[in-house]
């Protein structure tokens, strides 16, 4: 074993990646994994705005949907900006997710609207035929509002430190069962999508195994340029692997526009893109246009909003620790520290605040579909998400191009769900293996956790009304966060896994502890600790407005690594994930079990090293 590897047994993939996380790659091939992760992006950003806005009305001149989808995109490429260079550092992209669009739905079902002879009527009639124009906009600058709130509690999180301590106690049997559930969540509407076109769809999905799995290991030659030797043949790279997403996408982009064109009489073809209906019928988008607060109107911060808000903040949350967990472990990454995932909540509450600020609909959270596109195709790198974001940030700032996202079919959409989503779902299921399984224990929290995430939000579709606590406010919270599976499993996983007595070995938190414990190996440790610092540390340019004096104080004594890491030599015990706090007082068989694995573990460390 060498004992100079800083990659944690939970964290080691089966295939390396071709570009590391701090390698940065030629910028031809930085733009092609950027125009990948943008095309990841945009379809979850349409996918949001199509199920959330379905039907505004036809006659709404004072909100433009390409200006909508343009804002999103502006403060998303902001958000991950911040995020890749003073958040987690990961190479992550900030979009919408399934967290936000959940507990906005419920408050535009619960928002009245006036008809035309002014009685209310329920939003689900909400549309050009039934509610007016004025109604529709309220209704949005309350879903604003809502994110407004959002963005304030996943900062509160992260200032608090509050995210970091939560993502230090999820040990593999309370990864498990989230990421299996959030990637089973999106089930329902990878359906939907894939509906308008299932033969688009299945050439998609057929493509992306095609690439990823069986033509992965072809290597082609990389061409680069410089000014000093021209153009010259590179070391060969798994390029079809390496784009197993974008490739894919856009064949099947090709093949529906090429048989569109043809006007095929073909039922798996399905129907046309996303078109965007305006006050005339035409697409009249400015070219240029700065998006600035309260341009159009202010989010609107109403007892209903601040219900739904601190639920899309907590969701969000906590769909977001379970993507600073997945990427680390697809990318061979240190693991995550408690700073790091601190800063990331902040900087996603910014991204929050940025956007429900400039009128959007959604928030901002790290993006499951671009971390599990970095684990299918094994190439991802700081450089080429912050690539990624500068274009955003372009098309934000202009509608019309913004605009050519949706042409996308719909049937494309759905296929990018069914390609990402299920490494979700397989990530989760490979963190079982460092657990004891065939425990009754596990056995139960495994199997109710995961049944419950799915019984109750089909309870609560059907029957809302059992939610009734008198105060508006109180009942959308609840309804909100009972609706979305992810918060279900990671609640329900998190209480029985740190309070249901079990041994270490058998909740899978011993399997770290060669690669952890410092006292067995100091200048392992110190190595690890040093390649951390490098993936996760701040710019030298923060550091500098941070010194280890003023870390010490609040709220920066959370976002700073010295205190976490003076504080885990100190100890010298517990490795990350370890979550003993909550626990019960373990009986002296337990103890004398769990001292008998250690010393093993160390003659195991020891003879290796």
């Amino acid at each position: 074993m060498n004992g100079g590897s800083c990659t944690s047994p939970a964290s080691r993939s089966p295939v390396r990646a071709s570009y590391s996380l701090l390698k940065t790659p030629p910028w031809g091939l930085s733009c092609c994994f950027a125009l990948q992760h943008l095309a990841v992006q945009a379809s979850l950003l349409c996918i949001f705005h199509l199920l959330l806005l379905p039907a505004p009305p036809v006659r709404d001149q004072n909100r433009n949907w390409n200006e909508l989808l343009a804002r999103s995109l502006f403060a998303c490429g902001v958000s991950t900006a911040l995020q890749t260079s003073l958040g987690s550092r990961l190479p992550l992209v900030q979009a919408p997710s399934f967290e936000f669009l959940v507990p906005a739905m419920v408050l535009s079902r619960h928002t009245p609207h006036t008809a035309r002879n002014g009685t209310d009527v329920p939003a689900e009639c909400a549309g050009q035929d039934c509610a007016a124009p004025e109604s529709w906009n309220q209704s949005l600058r309350e879903v604003s509002g809502a994110v407004v709130i959002s963005g304030l509690v996943q900062l509160a999180l992260g200032v608090s430190g509050v995210g970091g301590w939560v993502a230090q106690r999820c040990g593999p049997m309370v990864l498990a069962p989230s990421l299996s559930i959030i990637g089973l969540s999106a089930y329902k509407e990878a359906a939907h999508f894939c509906s308008a076109s299932w033969g688009v769809a299945l050439l998609l999905v057929l493509l992306a195994i095609l690439f990823s799995q069986h033509l992965g290991s072809c290597r082609l030659p990389l061409c680069t340029w410089t000014r000093a030797k021209g153009i010259f043949v590179e070391t060969s790279i798994p390029a079809l692997r390496m784009f197993s997403v974008l490739l894919p996408l856009c064949c099947a982009w090709i093949v529906w526009g090429i048989l569109s064109h043809l006007h095929v009489r073909w039922d798996l073809l399905g129907p046309a893109t996303w078109q965007l209906p305006t006050a005339n019928g035409t697409l009249r988008s400015p070219w240029l246009q700065v998006p600035y607060p309260g341009e159009r109107e202010w989010p609107s911060l109403s007892s209903r909003a601040l219900g739904v808000g601190v639920a899309m903040g907590i969701t969000s949350s906590m769909n977001s620790v379970g993507c600073y967990l997945l990427c680390p472990r697809a990318l061979r990454a240190p693991a995550l520290p408690r700073h790091a995932c601190n800063r990331g909540l902040c900087t996603e509450g910014l991204g929050s605040l940025l956007l429900g600020a400039l009128g959007g609909v959604s928030g901002t959270a790290s993006s499951i579909p671009n971390a599990c596109t970095n684990s299918l195709t094994q190439a991802s790198s700081r450089h080429s998400v912050q690539v990624s974001a500068l274009a955003c940030v372009f098309l934000g700032l202009s509608p019309r191009l913004a605009e050519l996202l949706t042409t996308i079919p719909l049937a494309v959409h759905g296929g990018v769900l069914c390609v990402t989503y299920t490494v979700a779902v397989g990530t989760g299921i490979s963190y079982f293996q460092y657990a004891n399984i065939d425990s009754g224990r596990n056995i139960f929290i495994v199997g109710f956790t995961m049944f419950m995430a799915l019984l109750v939000p089909r309870w609560l579709s059907v029957a809302p009304g059992y939610v009734a606590t008198g105060w508006v406010c109180l009942d959308l919270f609840l309804l909100s966060v009972m609706t979305v599976p992810v918060f279900l499993t990671g609640l329900l996983s998190f209480f029985l896994e740190n309070t249901v007595s079990g041994t270490l070995e058998e909740r899978g938190l011993l399997t770290e502890l060669a690669a952890w414990k410092p006292s067995m190996d100091q200048n392992a440790y110190q190595g690890c600790g040093s390649e951390a610092s490098q993936v996760y540390g701040l710019p030298p340019a923060m550091r500098k407005l941070l010194p280890p004096s003023r870390c010490k104080a609040f709220p920066f004594c959370f976002l700073c690594p010295g205190r976490e890491e003076s504080h885990a030599l100190e100890e010298g015990s517990a490795p990350p994930g370890e979550a003993t706090g909550l626990l019960l007082k373990p009986s002296a068989m337990e103890e004398e079990s769990d001292r008998k694995w250690r010393e093993t573990e160390r003659r195991k460390w020891d003879n290796a090293v």
